[in-house]
């Protein structure tokens, strides 16, 4: 998908790699950057695109006292339930798709850094993204930042477990970042890349 005047870089790849500090290095450097994750709390607020939808399929039981949706209570519904899981997704992902091209469309800025951990088993790579960045880790940095969030070491693994090995990661990536190392040689790594999209130094 190519919009005019705009590249648009699909940033993606296992838990705990650190895609949200790529994506706020890309930030600093310009880019409009939009967290899918973010964007699919919003469509299931109250008013939102989604919320209706998920409210009907999951019932009131979700709700919390507020109106809003108790989103711990839906995530254990559906991260036990293959079947719920996909649902939610068949009503969430339209939503969200239509939010995120609304917003590449509306910024005014040339490049557009998208984080979504799902960017490529929904689908969104090919139809908003120009390239893929797949952001990559050694699997003892992963675990160890998985551990700082709260996570005991047998729920960091069982998440491990439950993504894409990381070697389909890299067989559908047009660049691979390697964040195993330090913030510095993160940003190296992205600012190469950004220098390339950009043409500057050149």
């Amino acid at each position: 998908m190519t919009y005019a005047g705009k590249r648009v870089i699909g940033i993606t790849g296992p838990i705990g790699t650190g895609k949200s500090a790529v994506l706020k290095i890309l930030e600093e450097l310009g880019a409009e950057v939009i967290d899918a994750d973010k964007v699919a709390h919003q469509v299931m607020e109250p008013g939102g695109a989604a919320y209706e939808a998920v409210v009907a399929e999951f019932g009131p039981d979700i709700l919390r006292p507020d109106g809003r949706i108790d989103r711990a209570r839906l995530a254990d519904i559906v991260f036990n339930d293959p079947d719920a899981l996909r649902r939610l997704e068949r009503i969430v992902h339209p939503a969200v798709y239509q939010e995120i091209k609304g917003r590449i469309e509306a910024t005014d800025k040339s490049i557009v850094a998208l984080e979504a951990i799902k960017l490529l088993e929904a689908g969104l790579s090919l139809s908003l993204c120009d390239e893929v960045w797949v952001v990559v880790a050694d699997e003892q940095v992963q675990l160890k930042r998985l551990k700082q969030r709260g996570m005991s070491e047998e729920e960091a693994r069982r998440r491990l477990a439950a993504q894409m090995p990381r070697t389909e990661y890299e067989r559908r990536a047009d660049v691979v970042i390697d964040n195993s190392g330090s913030l510095a040689e993160l940003r190296q790594q992205v600012e190469q890349q950004w220098r390339r999209l950009t043409g500057a130094g050149e």
